[in-house]
């Protein structure tokens, strides 16, 4: 018997197939094929966007944050950022447990709205007199709230595609998810050009720039969204045959709709899936995070600079993505989700293995902000020369470096530039295929039943990292330096490929659990 899981893998990556073609010999009318499919697109353009309201600003959040309070320090953006992932931890089980029992239109509908109104938000962060980055601290916390509606998204279409075409579908669903992430930043790359001062609009009190416009992008894209999804959307459900299935979303009845096969979900796996797409996350979120304060301090990038190049690097990782998405899906036909994942996270572990610091050179320190502090790494002789180079130099240039009062910079060697895009490459290959394949595993095993609560488990479960890895990475990275950093993230790397050896055989999909199904991907 061919595999299920195989021929799943030929869905093209935007889910299309000729028009008329069944599997599984399920009848299915025309107009009930494409109303289907439509739907499911449209919620690959809300996973996309809400994906994208993470990472649009991650670029320039701290650059914005230093220029509209001056008081906010590296650890409060670790909470900038992470307040994102707080409401979207919050929000997704109770958007999933709503979705559950009602039309999912209207959890959708309410969470983007919430979106569009907390980037609003965001742009006038700069008016309060004081207090600016605790405004900021909340608004980021709003769109995270909005962006809870990713349980939603998840849940729709595991429930409204069957067996065969899940791995696709969610493969497609995981794809633009990585893809907003990876994919934001390059659109603030392109507001980059308008420059901090930008143009201000005095009707409204609007000032448009580099870090206001990439966040007002987003909340007219909201408003998009929230139209196709009022005028486009209907509720569909199938269970692992691709027989429709009763369900309290379905806004029409239907007399060959057939009951929900019965059986227990395996829950060690739900956990430990749990467990490795937070794992997965947390990763990702911190190297995001990283990328900024990393280049800034050694490369001795100014904030424009960081914020243009940082978003020329995540773009060409969005590149990347794209071709591991595509190979991903034919590499999982040959050796099945779980060995992909398993070879995805051994590429993320040799990724930031690299990219600990070695060698004796060290990063350029930022002496302007030095007073009566001595330095014995540097020479009398250094210290006149720098002071001799500085006050040759405009006035008004912001001071660049490793700034002094995180003291390992004055004993840890310089991360080459060579390193650091090699280690990019590295993760932007492991990151999709984990991805990817750890919310495929998991739709499989949490088989046809409802899965807007589990969703919203793991959903919250990939915010909880989202909030931790900004806050991990920043508080260590300020106070240690890289090379702690980067052991300590390798070492949870390496306890990862552990749980996931001790778990393998259990992660199969439900109906293969129950005997419906026989498994030949291995």
């Amino acid at each position: 018997m061919a595999s299920l899981e195989t021929e799943a893998e030929q869905e093209p990556l935007l889910g299309s197939r000729t028009s008329g073609s069944r599997e599984w010999n399920v009848i299915e009318t025309e107009e009930h094929y494409k109303s289907r499919w439509r739907s499911i697109r449209i919620l690959y353009l809300t996973m996309f966007l809400s994906s994208v309201g993470f990472s649009i600003v991650i670029m320039s959040i701290w650059p914005y944050l230093q220029k509209i309070d001056p008081t906010a320090d590296a650890s409060f953006l670790g909470w900038v950022i992470a307040s994102f992932s707080i409401g979207q931890m919050v929000a997704s089980p109770m958007f999933g447990l709503w979705s559950n029992y009602r039309p999912r239109k209207e959890p959708l509908f309410v969470s983007i709205f919430i979106s569009v109104a907390a980037n609003c938000l965001y742009a006038y962060v700069h008016v309060p007199a004081s207090h600016n980055k605790y405004y900021m601290l909340v608004a980021r916390g709003l769109v995270g709230f909005g962006a809870g509606n990713v349980a939603v998204v998840r849940s729709y279409i595991a429930g409204a595609t069957s067996l065969q075409e899940r791995t696709s579908a969610m493969a497609n669903t995981s794809a633009c998810q990585a893809l907003g992430f990876i994919l934001g930043p390059v659109f603030q790359t392109c507001f980059a050009l308008i420059g901090e001062k930008g143009v201000t609009w005095d009707a409204v009190d609007l000032q448009i720039n580099m870090y206001t416009a990439p966040v007002l992008l987003g909340a007219c894209l909201g408003v998009l969204n929230i139209i196709l999804i009022l005028t486009i959307l209907r509720e569909h459900r199938v269970d692992d045959s691709g027989r429709q299935c009763k369900s309290i979303n379905f806004e029409e009845a239907n007399t060959d709709e057939v009951q929900i096969p019965q059986g227990n979900i395996d829950q060690v796996a739900v956990v430990a899936t749990n467990i490795l797409f937070f794992v997965v996350l947390f990763i990702f979120a911190l190297f995001e995070t990283i990328v900024t304060p990393l280049t800034m301090d050694m490369y001795a990038w100014t904030r424009e600079q960081a914020v243009l190049y940082g978003g020329i690097i995540l773009a060409a990782l969005g590149i990347e993505a794209v071709l591991i998405f595509m190979g991903v899906k034919l590499l999982s036909k040959k050796i099945g989700e779980r060995a992909v994942l398993l070879g995805g996270l051994t590429i993320v572990w040799v990724g930031f293995f690299i990219l600990l610091p070695w060698g004796n050179q060290f990063p350029k320190i930022q002496w302007e902000d030095l007073h009566n502090n001595s330095i014995p790494s540097a020479t009398f002789g250094e210290i006149i020369i720098n002071f001799w180079k500085s006050s040759r130099e405009d006035h008004y240039e912001e001071p660049t470096g490793c700034p002094v009062e995180q003291a390992w910079c004055l004993y840890t060697p310089v991360i080459h530039l060579a390193q650091f895009l090699t280690s990019a490459l590295l993760v932007g290959i492991g990151y999709p295929a984990c991805n990817v394949m750890s919310y495929t595993l998991y739709s499989k095993i949490l088989g046809p039943k409802p899965q807007g609560v589990y969703m919203g488990w793991l959903t919250a479960s990939g915010s909880g990292a989202r909030i931790l890895g900004p806050v991990f990475i920043s508080q260590v990275y300020t106070y240690w330096g890289p090379r702690w950093a980067f052991s300590l993230v390798c070492g949870i790397v390496i306890l990862t490929i552990t749980l996931l050896g001790a778990v393998y055989k259990r992660l199969i999909a439900f109906s293969v659990r129950h005997g419906r199904i026989q498994e030949s991907a291995s």
